[in-house]
């Protein structure tokens, strides 16, 4: 990968690039994001360039015999960006596009959110590039255990942490579990997080990201002098991150007016009936789960959706839905990034002349991780928390993280994202200088 750094970061050597990563542009854009904030707080360059590559990077086939009799390979990552804060953690998504690529960035997004909110872990992500939604139970079950035995090398709970993410569920962790509980010969559940509670899952872990998510949204509505109840909300995505979000913004009294999914996109400038959608896409006739055809709302384009004018707009869906040739077209006072990098830095630019409130990624869905860390502690433990207990705690690290960027942001003039990045890269970046270089 080869570019030109700004003056105390990354600077050219005599070395040749690194190239392994170079074809993907959500890559690309995570590597700009560091080489921004490197300049920023004036990173040391052979630290920094430690920090634009992964630590480890492991692609390995799949082969499964499917439920028709025929065996099909498919192909997996797994990324760990860091490991030097403790154990790697982050999600494993199965979707059709996912890539080595894709799954460095959000590795690297990964390190970086732990590091805001000071969490013992550092950033990883896995994937299979695999379209779950044509799988069969028994399909999706071989393909976990098959890539979890795969991965068995590098992973470990204080090694490697995996969660659910896109395409996966609570299902696909127990399968983890299971799997990897049977090779090392006893009961492991601090392997993953996001699993059912009845094997060692956290209460509230399902719904943390979208509960991070609205906690600062309310955040930013009080510095706004902006009611909740006042404002209205458009959400990309209806996934479980997305779905949670409309749920938490309405018990808030936040009018959302519109909804997208990856079929469509439906709107209602009075308000959409939040529990009737939720209903909506879990009734079983529903068979694809998707917000189009509900009742009370009119369809609308993809597009139509980001520039419908709204107080808070949420995307929870894919990274660079929020791009230079869209950005201009928003019509939200508050950005609030439920997704991993879905604004790329072009937009980011066009953005910073608006009066646009961001609240970044690496802050904004950072729920989701802290939660995983609440329950990794419990597992290794063995004392389980009330659900009152862990939204308050994520309560509490989610509005101290909130005011340290906004502060950092208001001492140094930074965006909210150059100051979220800078407190999370810093903090890695004081570890590996404390602790050295080895051998």
């Amino acid at each position: 990968m080869s570019f030109s750094a700004p003056a105390g970061a990354l600077s050219p050597t005599k070395h040749p690039p690194v190239t392994l990563f170079s074809g993907s542009p959500t890559y690309l854009m995570a590597a700009q994001q560091l080489r921004t904030v490197a300049g920023v707080i004036d990173l040391d360059p052979g630290i920094a360039e430690r920090l634009s590559v992964p630590k480890r990077s492991l692609v390995v086939n799949i082969p499964i015999r499917m439920d028709d009799g025929a065996v099909h390979t498919f192909i997996g990552y797994r990324v760990q960006h860091s490991l030097t804060s403790g154990a790697s953690k982050g999600g494993l998504r199965y979707d059709p596009q996912v890539d080595l690529g894709e799954v460095a960035a959000l590795s690297m997004w990964m390190t970086w959110k732990c590091g805001i909110m000071n969490l013992p872990f550092g950033g990883a992500k896995g994937g299979v590039a695999c379209d779950p939604a044509v799988l069969s139970s028994g399909e999706k079950e071989r393909l976990t255990r098959r890539f979890t035995e795969e991965v068995q090398s590098i992973i470990g709970p204080r090694v490697d942490v995996m969660a659910p993410d896109m395409g996966t569920d609570e299902q696909t962790m127990a399968w983890i579990y299971d799997t990897y509980s049977m090779k090392v010969g006893y009961a492991c559940p601090e392997i993953v997080t996001g699993k059912p509670v009845e094997l060692g899952g956290c209460v509230g872990r399902r719904e943390a990201t979208g509960r991070g998510v609205v906690y600062c949204v309310r955040a930013a509505l009080e510095e706004l002098n902006i009611a909740p109840e006042q404002a209205t909300a458009v959400v990309q995505g209806f996934g479980n991150v997305g779905s949670v979000t409309c749920e938490e913004l309405h018990k808030i009294g936040t009018k959302v007016v519109a909804v997208g999914d990856r079929y469509g996109a439906i709107r209602n400038p009075k308000g959409l009936d939040v529990p009737a959608l939720l209903r909506y896409t879990a009734d079983a006739k529903n068979k694809l789960k998707t917000v189009v055809g509900f009742p009370g709302a009119e369809e609308i384009g993809p597009d139509e959706l980001l520039s419908t004018r709204c107080t808070v707009l949420v995307p929870a869906a894919m990274e660079r839905v929020i791009t230079g040739a869209n950005a201009g077209k928003l019509r939200c006072r508050v950005l609030a990034e439920a997704a991993n990098g879905p604004t790329t830095p072009d937009a980011d630019a066009i953005l910073a002349s608006s009066d646009t409130y961001i609240i970044p990624d690496v802050l904004c869905n950072a729920g989701g991780v802290t939660v995983s860390y609440f329950e990794w502690v419990q597992d290794i433990q063995q004392f389980m928390w009330s659900e009152d207990d862990v939204n308050n705690e994520l309560r509490k690290l989610m509005m101290n993280a909130f005011g340290r960027v906004r502060k950092l942001a208001k001492d140094r003039n930074l965006s909210n994202r150059m100051a979220g990045l800078s407190l999370g890269v810093q903090k890695v970046a004081t570890e590996q200088a404390k602790r050295g270089l080895f051998p």
